[in-house]
């Protein structure tokens, strides 16, 4: 009789959902050797370091599942590795910390490669980490009987970058070929002053008060060859036509912001400051009614639609946090066709219109261990 194998234990990650001043995301395109997510658009984010992020939880730690300055700190640092975007503030003024490119390239590289430590080398450009300004947006555990070679327990946060002045809403040209550059330099694509829905170079005004941002760059193909923003419909609508592969806990949470970020209806019709700051104003409240801060997804395959598996996203997927009434999200569910390159139709419907087509949607079943998210 064969034993059932022990579930691997989740390695802590953060990810960070880095929103433009344009409202539009940053998804970063990973390598086809990569050992998870490969070719897959994913937001910015990585393992927890302890020679960056200490103290980290242990496994057995009531922390372990919890939002916390390790995970929050991991996300700042991910983000400036693998796109080179950022997320500090000035000591003194609080605007965000702007470094030469030169500075910004041997940095990336330097933490990247724990040749010195992130927060002191932001302290050496007059910055911390701009923890604070994360916003908690869900938890993603990876099902134990997953056929991932890795499991994570994920915190996935929001960062708003900050607004354009009233005088600044330049956004560079379209970078649709994915051709950013990687560590060596400026993504030349992104050099017009055009504005375009489709991509941002996100260049503050110094009419504005803040620093220049520079466009999103690849990680020289470590784990990413090429970093871009995009209106969240748009990676949706590029997903649904097969040109990108975009996971269940990516595709979801795209889906949920794309309802209070919408895609301008053309490139003459941009929003206005005050429309993107109300953009931003529906958003956050989305999150903070919905206790999308609280919530942690275990997906559960639980049925069968077609081709796609149904999967269900209510719960937290560790005893203790069962035990702790810790819930996921009820009433929506992903459907997904898993093929060897990865996940395709994948949509987001309601629980109760699945429901009305297949009948009453088990709790567990069977169909968890073969889970491949």
């Amino acid at each position: 009789m064969s034993s059932t194998p022990t579930p691997r234990t989740p390695q802590p990650s953060s990810s960070v959902l880095v929103i433009s001043p344009q409202n539009s995301l940053l998804l970063l395109h990973r390598i086809q050797r990569a050992s998870s997510f490969a070719s897959a658009h994913v937001f910015p984010g990585g393992n927890l370091d302890p020679f960056h992020d200490s103290p980290i939880p242990s496994p057995e730690s009531a922390d372990r599942h919890q939002d916390g300055e390790a995970y929050r700190l991991a996300a700042v640092r991910e983000t400036f590795e693998e796109s080179g975007i950022l997320l500090a503030r000035n000591n003194g003024f609080r605007r965000m910390v702007e470094v030469s490119e030169e500075d910004r390239l041997v940095g990336r590289r330097g933490v990247h490669a724990k040749g010195v430590e992130f927060r002191k080398w932001l302290a050496s450009k007059g910055g911390r980490a701009d923890v604070d300004a994360l916003l908690p947006f869900t938890r993603w555990i990876t099902p134990p009987w997953s056929n991932n070679a890795k499991r994570f327990t994920t915190q996935m946060y929001i960062y708003f970058l900050p607004l354009p002045g009233p005088t600044s809403m330049n956004v560079g040209g379209d970078d649709r070929s994915g051709g950013a550059s990687g560590m060596s330099g400026r993504n030349s694509q992104n050099d017009g002053e055009k504005i375009e829905s489709t991509s941002d170079a996100i260049v503050q005004d110094a009419a504005s008060g803040e620093a220049k941002i520079p466009p999103p760059t690849s990680d020289g193909g470590l784990e990413h060859t090429s970093a871009q923003f995009l209106h969240a419909s748009t990676w949706l609508q590029m997903a649904q036509r097969g040109e990108i592969i975009l996971f269940p806990p990516q595709y979801f949470l795209l889906s949920l912001i794309a309802e209070h970020l919408p895609s301008p209806q053309s490139k003459s019709q941009q929003p206005s400051l005050d429309e993107l700051k109300a953009q931003r104003a529906r958003l956050r409240e989305f999150v903070r009614e919905g206790h999308w801060g609280e919530k942690v997804i275990c997906p559960r395959w639980v049925s069968n639609l077609g081709k796609r598996r149904v999967l269900s996203l209510h719960d937290p997927g560790v005893e203790e946090l069962r035990r702790k009434d810790v819930k996921g999200e009820w009433e929506r569910v992903v459907l997904a066709n898993f093929k060897k390159e990865g996940p395709r139709d994948v949509e987001v419907r309601l629980r109760a219109d699945v429901e009305k087509e297949i009948g009453e949607l088990p709790l567990s079943g069977e169909q968890q261990r073969a889970s491949k998210i």
